[in-house]
């Protein structure tokens, strides 16, 4: 998934809550145009039922056997169609996709995120749709219990004022997208132990220039690098791109970290592991 349609995606999809069920039979054959949804299957046991899935999906390695279906905004439906499916995962947007589904007796399920409890909250309701609501709800227990450890260990200690940035051009300070204050990334900042700076934006993204990084002057920038964008990453010459804001206490106290792995986009059981390594560099002490 390219930066610019994570951007896209972070706009199109506002809330994270099941929308539609429209069958009560447990399917076998499921197509996922959710890569959240995706890893969900498969860390409840059910990977197995899986027939098709997006583009994007690289989690876990198993997936690269299933076949490609498309994604948000280009879902392959006759490959789809043909994979006879009896349930398709799909995002609540995806209005003419889901008549085509109705159209040929389908059953959809609509997708939708916004908070880290809906991820939770969407693992059950995934789970009690196809028929393995007891290992889904174990799997999100331990999910919020996790996450509530990682949110204890530093509580009484300051919280760094950060940007967390999800995208920007290689070697340059072009085209900055950041978390605002609302939204999984907001939330698993907050949980990791850091303060958003812009936590008063409440949207999902911001498009940052550099005039705002300097009225805002982050104590800690955390830059986020997934999928295609993490190809051959310099990572000794990326933080330096910032050294062109020199006054930013973050760039002055060399606290400029680049983070890569596609877990920390994909709002499914992962956030774990990206939420503790966000506090790794937040609080390395409190973290140990």
């Amino acid at each position: 998934m390219t930066r610019r349609r994570l951007a896209c995606w972070f706009t199109i999809a506002a809330m994270a809550v099941p929308a539609s069920i429209h069958s009560a039979a447990a399917p076998q054959r499921i197509v996922s145009l959710i890569p959240a949804v995706t890893e969900m299957l498969f860390a409840i046991g059910d990977g197995h039922r899986l027939v098709g899935v997006t583009s994007y999906d690289r989690f876990p390695p198993e997936v690269a056997r299933i076949t490609r279906v498309g994604g948000l905004l280009d879902p392959d439906v006759e490959t789809i169609l043909a994979l006879k499916p009896d349930l398709v995962v799909v995002y609540n947007t995806q209005i003419e996709l889901k008549q085509r589904l109705d159209r040929a007796g389908i059953s959809s399920y609509s997708y939708e995120h916004r908070a880290l409890p809906d991820i939770t909250a969407t693992l059950r309701a995934i789970g009690a749709r196809i028929g393995s609501a007891a290992r889904a709800n174990a799997v999100a227990a331990d999910m919020e219990r996790a996450i509530g450890a990682i949110r204890a260990a530093p509580s009484r200690l300051p919280r760094p004022r950060t940007m967390l940035v999800f995208g920007r051009d290689r070697s340059s300070l072009r085209n900055i997208y950041a978390s605002g204050g609302y939204g999984f990334l907001h939330d698993m900042l907050e949980a990791a132990g850091g303060e958003n700076v812009f936590g008063d934006v409440k949207q999902q993204s911001v498009e940052v220039s550099t005039e705002m990084a300097l009225a805002r002057r982050p104590e800690v920038i955390i830059e986020l690098w997934y999928g295609d964008s993490a190809a051959n990453l310099d990572l000794q010459r990326e933080p330096q791109v910032w050294n062109a804001l020199a006054s930013l206490p973050a760039v002055r106290n060399h606290r400029v970290y680049e983070l890569i792995g596609d877990e920390f986009v994909i709002p499914g059981p992962r956030v774990v592991d990206a939420t503790r390594r966000l506090a790794q560099v937040l609080h390395p002490d409190a973290s140990r």
